[in-house]
């Protein structure tokens, strides 16, 4: 549980979302959420769209993603903005880390992360 305005490693839990994709929902507000995604080597993470703006930006690692049928591979440094209701899809060409901002928060990914 988070308590106050810093969050730690320790404060925001690892949840398996799916085999291979591993999620830290680190610190949300009314309007934002920022969130850590591990995702093991080979893993896909099927086309699918949510209205919430979502950016990101890869740590380590390389995705390869799809985004409104444009194709790109991403390595360390590099960083993707989707819009609300575009459709999108990963594949993690290696173990990646990447972390993601969604705008409104994700219900779904809420946690007492504040």
């Amino acid at each position: 549980m988070v308590d106050g305005y810093f969050v730690t490693p320790r404060d925001a839990e690892q949840i398996e979302m799916h085999p291979g994709i591993h999620r830290r929902t680190l610190a949300t507000t009314d309007e934002v959420m920022l969130c850590e995604f591990f995702l093991e080597r080979h893993t896909l993470v099927p086309e699918h769209s949510h209205m919430n703006d979502q950016t990101g930006y890869v740590v380590f690692g390389r995705l390869e993603m799809t985004i409104g049928g444009e194709v790109r591979v991403l390595k360390p440094g590099d960083s993707y903005a989707i819009p609300g209701g575009v459709r999108h899809s990963l594949l993690a060409l290696v173990d990646t880390l990447e972390i993601s901002a969604f705008s409104p928060p994700r219900a779904d990914y809420r946690t007492e992360a504040r």
